[in-house]
């Protein structure tokens, strides 16, 4: 697929040849953003068009908010790779690709300029409306593979997103003392914790342990919902800010 017409009215195309077809005839229902961890803009699209890489996404933005889709929106795209949200563990199948350029963790995760910021927030307005994508279906890619990745990072500005109009996002509560869950506890407090943070979609088995994966679902999801300290404890603040936010999930019709 050599050329074709932008599904975003901003974006300018530059065709990645990395995609396929969406599996199962699914289709979007989702939003995953990503830095490109990369030292130049210039170098993540060139890696992203790079067939020998295997790698894409749908969209990239650059710092000065300028727009390029590499893959139509109906094809499937490979930017998410090995991870789950809630029962899907094919993200690529069903999730529309953004990435933001940024060096990342490696490059001292400098600040996002706002002029990208509200360049992704245009774009991920326009998306969701166009596939009825629900608010809290707007998720990092931390998110669906807590300690393997670690993008867009803990100082992406999902609150200014979300006053944009994109995410689900509370108010984090602030951070004091209280009760804590740490590494290596087990019992029912842990399972309980374990079990809000699958409800909320995160992939977090119920084991009732603090093991390894409970703790990098901890500092996954305080790297997107309370960004000012990543830890993996789950303190009080951790805690009443998951309980906030799936308080604040739209209700689940009953039929």
């Amino acid at each position: 697929m050599s050329n074709f017409r932008p599904d975003h009215p901003a974006a300018s195309v530059h065709p990645s040849p990395n995609h396929g077809e969406r599996r199962e005839g699914r289709t979007p229902d989702c939003i995953l953003l990503h830095y490109t961890g990369m030292p130049t803009g210039e170098g993540a699209l060139a890696r992203l068009c790079d067939p020998a890489a295997e790698v894409s996404s749908h969209y990239l933005i650059f710092e000065n908010g300028r727009i390029l889709q590499l893959v139509p929106e109906a094809r499937r795209a490979w930017h998410a790779g090995a991870g789950r949200w809630k029962e899907d563990a094919d993200l690529n199948s069903s999730s529309i690709g953004v990435e933001i350029v940024n060096p990342g963790h490696d490059g001292a995760l400098p600040p996002y300029p706002d002029g990208q910021i509200e360049a992704v927030a245009a774009l991920c307005r326009d998306i969701a409306a166009r596939h009825n994508i629900a608010p809290e279906r707007v998720l990092a890619h931390s998110d669906i593979a807590p300690g393997r990745k670690r993008d867009p990072g803990e100082h992406f500005p999902w609150a200014a997103l979300h006053a944009m109009g994109v995410g689900h996002w509370v108010a984090p509560a602030p951070i004091a003392g209280g009760r804590f869950l740490s590494p290596g506890e087990q019992g029912r407090p842990v399972e309980a914790l374990q079990a809000m943070l699958a409800l909320y979609g995160y992939p977090c088995p119920q084991t009732g342990l603090y093991d390894p994966q409970t703790e990098a679902v901890v500092a996954a999801f305080q790297r997107h919902y309370r960004p000012a300290l990543v830890d993996g404890i789950a303190d009080a603040s951790t805690i009443v800010t998951l309980r906030d936010l799936i308080a604040a999930l739209p209700a689940i019709p009953q039929g």
